[in-house]
């Protein structure tokens, strides 16, 4: 279709229909649960006239047509001739459904999708003209919508009842910019942003202009200069003192235009610092979006699912407004979706048992965003039944996760993380809503993915609460600078528990390693500069240490550096994909300098260190290869996220005569396959960040893991998750029962040989 001052049509019509047809969901929900209240009709009934007249004019018939009927039955319950049933609602909202489809279709698929709808749209249009009669009324909702008033993308004269004015957004769609697909991006932008980012820009383009006039002036001081000294050089028996006092008042001249060229060349690059700083900042403002753009389609998530599952529920949103980046908000979908999906099926329960606990009929379901401590801290509460820390500890005895002796030892918070394993689930039974296993997980990697966090609290009886913990945007962090060995290094803020100084008589060793006390508990000290494999001569031998304080609760470990060079905000930037994954490295950024500094990623160094203080085994990258190079023994990586497990394997490989390095999950095996060299990899399938099968698919498609050999010993032991581990590329699949006979042993001979070189 054609543009329109800019922009393609049929890309406004779907902008306009994902729009309304968030307000009529909205806005549905709120008339079910007050049929009494008046107020929604009018801007509903605008919103479906919006849609019908945007349909007309792209020419998709059979949208105008259901539009139309949408329109009319709200005309009837607005003129008190039928009365506004959960029949109806749930008849309004298919409607609504079936027209938001159409903003996930392109221009050229409207004919097939007119085509395959015809007489569903049809069997809807003659529902909503046959009028309700009493006989035909439906049980009461099953859900109770509370939330925090809703800004919807609408303009102002069709917002729904008292809901507070927001900015009108445009939607900017670059006619050359394309995405990596060659598709061109379009992104919505605030009005307000971009009518000061367009102020802005046109400042800055001032500003630029006055360095044309400061080059013209200086080019002039500079041809002055050169006459006042052509003077001065000529031979003094040459000149008379008439030549001398006029260079010398040339002179005099000169450096009083130049002291007012220096105050003129402050002033601008002061206002030229001011106004690229404002126009940074509100370039980054642009990219924000309210969280509540994220939650909109979840009240009618939770109200479906109530009806399924035949259970009352007050669904609460809170923090609609609290500003998101949008690449963080596009990421939120899933991980949100699992956990009310997950609140709704095992969380919280039906009246009958509500009542039987003393418990109201009705559950309650809270979503809520809000800034705390600069990040973006998420938490979805119920109080339903709570999780089960007996339940989750027989689980992990059965997956042979843990020995039955290590689990017994486990705490509440210790039992909870299991549940962010891939596959982990205590559900009695799969359902088409949860159950599966494979939600949780997903919502750890995306936690992890965005450099964020994610816990669970549970109490029996009382209920569950998931808590997120996230960077407010991706493209700026604040982040702590800090000195290992001459060498700036960037920790992000949001992952440092706190930084310390305290006097160097305070560390002891116990056992061959460093120890502090924090809080009234012991924790580890490592060095960073052996963590990072940063050599050079310690300069600094005060009394004092500087501790990073990194980890939770219960894993909870000290960084010693050098020192603290301060709080920075910097801007992020991807490492070149052409490097790989660089171990302990996140991200890099440029200082105040202009000099390049590295990012660190706080979550893959506490997993090396976790691995080094329970195990013995920190060892930097050229430690590694130091230790490959050296060792006339071959070297083995066992990865498997059960330090049981990682034990076990690893006692039966030094046995046989192998050096052996330990991995707690697939992204520690592949930084130590990528920094070090192994003759072996023995990895386990289900680990968290990356699995055992992503692993070696990895390996394999990269050309120095071609021929490394590669066995997987999993609990698994179906026909078909070993055709999937021997199809990634493994050469071995064995379950952990081998352990108990030679199977392990033999098939290990088989692979590498010998032990010895």
């Amino acid at each position: 279709m054609s543009g329109f001052g800019g922009l393609d049509l049929f890309e406004l019509f779907k902008s306009e229909v994902e729009t309304h047809s968030a307000a009529l969901n909205v806005g549905l929900l709120q008339l079910e649960a007050n049929v009494n209240d008046p107020v929604p009709i009018e801007a509903l009934m605008r919103a479906a006239h919006s849609i019908k007249g945007a349909a007309r004019v792209v020419g998709i018939d059979l949208a105008v047509t259901l539009a139309h009927e949408m329109e009319d039955a709200m005309v009837r319950v607005q003129k008190n001739q039928e009365a506004c049933s959960p029949i109806r609602v749930d008849q309004l909202l298919q409607a609504t459904d079936l027209l938001t489809q159409l903003t996930g279709i392109t221009e050229a698929d409207v004919a097939a999708w007119s085509g395959d709808k015809t007489a569903e749209v049809n069997a809807l249009v003659t529902a909503l003209a046959t009028p309700i009669t009493s006989s035909m009324v439906a049980p009461a909702p099953a859900i109770t919508m509370v939330t925090q008033p809703v800004t919807l993308d609408v303009p102002a004269a069709q917002r729904i009842g008292s809901v507070p004015e927001k900015p009108p957004e445009t939607i900017l769609t670059p006619r050359h910019a394309e995405g990596p697909t060659g598709d061109a991006r379009t992104v919505r932008v605030n009005a307000d942003n971009l009518d000061r980012m367009m102020r802005l820009a046109g400042e800055s383009m001032v500003e630029g202009r006055r360095y044309r006039q400061v080059q013209t002036s200086l080019l002039d001081l500079k041809n002055r200069l050169r006459g006042a000294r052509n003077l001065l050089e000529t031979e003094s028996q040459q000149q008379s003192a008439g030549d001398v006092q006029e260079a010398h008042h040339q002179i005099v001249e000169l450096e009083t235009v130049l002291q007012q060229h220096r105050g003129m060349l402050e002033a601008t690059f002061r206002r030229t610092e001011e106004v690229g700083t404002r126009l940074y900042h509100e370039v980054i403002g642009s990219r924000m979006r309210p969280f509540g753009d994220a939650t909109a389609g979840f009240p009618r998530m939770v109200r479906d699912l109530a009806k399924r599952l035949g259970k009352q529920v007050r669904f609460e949103v809170e923090g609609t407004n609290t500003p998101v980046d949008r690449d963080i908000l596009a990421r939120l979908d899933a991980p949100l979706n699992h956990i009310l999906r997950n609140a709704m099926d095992h969380g919280v329960e039906g009246p009958q048992a509500r009542t039987a606990a003393g418990k109201s009929e009705s559950a309650s379901l809270r979503l809520e965003a809000r800034h705390h401590a600069g990040m973006l801290e998420i938490r979805i509460r119920d109080d339903g039944n709570g999780i089960d820390p007996e339940r989750i500890r027989t689980k992990v005895v059965e997956r042979r996760l843990q020995s039955e002796p290590v689990a017994k030892g486990l705490g509440r918070a210790e039992l909870l993380e299991f549940l962010f394993l891939p596959g982990f689930s205590t559900a009695a039974a799969v359902t088409e809503v949860s159950g599966r296993g494979v939600g949780l997980d997903v919502v750890h990697q995306t936690m992890r993915d965005l450099g964020g966090t994610v816990r669970v609290e549970s109490e029996m009886g009382r209920g569950t609460t998931f808590v997120m913990s996230l960077p407010i945007t991706l493209s700026v962090i604040r982040a702590a600078l800090v000195q290992i060995f001459g060498e700036t290094i960037a920790f992000p803020l949001a992952r440092i528990e706190r930084i310390v100084r305290t006097d160097r008589e305070s560390l002891r060793s116990t056992e061959g390693r460093l120890q502090c006390d924090l809080d009234g508990h012991a924790i580890g000290v490592l060095r960073a500069s052996e963590l990072l494999d940063l050599d050079g001569e310690v300069k600094n031998q005060s009394d004092q240490v500087s501790l990073l304080v990194i980890g939770g609760e219960h894993d909870r470990c000290a960084l010693m550096v050098d020192g603290f060079l301060g709080e920075r905000d910097l801007v992020v930037r991807p490492m070149d994909a052409r490097l790989g994954r660089v171990p302990h490295v996140a991200a890099a950024a440029i200082d105040d300098d202009g000099l390049p500094l590295l990012v660190m990623d706080v979550e893959d160094l506490l997993v090396s260190i976790r691995r080094g203080l329970g195990e013995g085994a920190i060892r930097g990258v050229s430690s590694q290869r130091l230790a490959g190079a050296t060792s006339h023994r071959k070297r083995v990586l066992v990865a498997d996220d059960s330090i049981t497990v990682r034990e076990v394997e690893r006692q039966m490989l030094r046995r046989m005569g192998f050096d052996v390095e330990v991995a707690v999950d697939g992204v520690d095996a592949w930084n130590q396959l990528s920094a070090g060299s192994f003759d072996l990899l023995v990895t386990d399938v289900d680990m968290p960040r990356m699995n055992g099968i992503e692993l070696v698919r990895t390996l394999r498609r990269d050309p120095r893991w071609t021929n490394l050999p590669v066995a997987i010993v999993s609990y698994k032991d179906r026909a078909e998750d070993r055709a999937a581990g021997l199809a990634a590329g493994a050469n071995a699949y064995l379950t952990k029962g081998s352990f108990q006979d030679q199977t392990f042993i033999s098939t290990i001979t088989d692979l590498v040989g010998q032990p010895s070189t």
